[in-house]
């Protein structure tokens, strides 16, 4: 499946440098796919328009996200500045998706600035 994907990244990602990638599946139903380029588990992140909205809207806004929202996605920041951040999906909570916070920054300015709204 990665293959036939399309991937994106922020343009706040220094290139050459590993990031998070974003896709969408091109046939219904669609689903959107979140990876990092330098994860070493080449985790992929499967969920739903819904739920990635959920996120731009939350990074966006740089609030908690609702709780309500299933399935949802969980971002957690680790206690100090070098600790992984991991991206992981309630649907699939044994997928995470790990990063760094400088490349974690850069895909948050992406997402401010508009650059993976059409995934939505």
């Amino acid at each position: 499946m990665a293959s036939k994907l399309t991937w994106q990244k922020s343009s706040y990602c220094a290139q050459g440098n590993s990031c998070i990638h974003i896709a969408t599946t091109p046939t219904a139903p669609r689903t959107i796919h979140l990876t990092e380029s330098g994860d070493p588990t080449g985790a992929i992140l499967t969920t739903t328009p819904a739920a990635f909205h959920t996120l731009l809207t939350t990074l966006k806004a740089d609030t908690t996200p609702p709780r309500a929202t299933t399935p949802a996605i969980e971002v957690t920041l680790g206690e100090t500045p070098d600790t992984p951040v991991r991206v992981r999906s309630t649907s699939a909570p044994d997928t995470v998706v790990t990063t760094d916070r400088h490349r974690w920054h850069a895909f948050v300015l992406g997402v401010r600035a508009g650059e993976f709204d059409h995934f939505a």
